[in-house]
């Protein structure tokens, strides 16, 4: 639980995972800015300040009363208490399921705080939440994340083509879908390391 008492997953060793308010706007844009954080979901191109202010976060902050347990947490260092990015367990429209998501900043990469984060997730998911399901799609050529979802426990289901007006490059290889389902988690679950309360 977080501070207000709210369902908030458990931290890692390393993540400290909270609620987003709409005093995350700046730095989300700022996440966003990256043209690297965003060239596998626009081609580099920069969410604007409105869209992010009047668009994702009112909606991503209603998830959490429709949803209770899923949505999108903001990622902090747990020591420097710095803002590294997002993660979330976004629901699906009846929140029987829930779609893996983290986008980190930049200067993270490499150190395995997507892989720590999102294996926290997983298991918060199924052991916490109780979903049936735990999914999450990227552009094949994605490498980065698409090892991170096998990490995190998720496994390969399709590759997929969608029709887009501006596609970016890499685009005419498709997209890939993983998945973890409950009853695998069952079994696989058990041999994941903890997450570490958060304090």
């Amino acid at each position: 639980m977080g501070d207000d008492g709210a369902a908030v997953p458990a931290g890692t060793e390393r993540l400290r995972l909270r609620r987003l308010t709409m005093a995350d706007v700046d730095a989300l844009v700022e996440l966003d800015r990256d043209p690297e954080v965003m060239r596998f979901l626009t081609g580099g191109v920069a969410t604007p300040l409105a869209t992010v202010r009047n668009e994702q976060l009112p909606r991503l902050l209603a998830q959490y009363d429709r949803y209770p347990g899923l949505g999108r947490w903001a990622a902090h260092d747990r020591e420097s208490g710095e803002f590294l990015g997002w993660f979330a367990l976004d629901p699906s429209a009846d929140g029987t399921e829930a779609e893996l998501g983290y986008r980190l900043r930049r200067s993270t990469w490499g150190r395995g705080l997507a892989t720590e984060g999102s294996r926290a997730l997983v298991r918060y998911a199924f052991d916490t939440v109780g979903v049936r399901r735990v999914w999450a799609e990227t552009m094949t050529v994605n490498e980065r994340s698409r090892r991170v979802m096998v990490k995190a426990g998720l496994h390969y289901v399709r590759t997929f083509h969608l029709q887009w007006d501006d596609p970016i490059p890499g685009t005419e290889q498709g997209e890939v879908e993983y998945e973890v389902r409950a009853e695998e988690w069952a079994t696989v679950g058990q041999e994941r390391p903890a997450a570490r309360r958060a304090r």
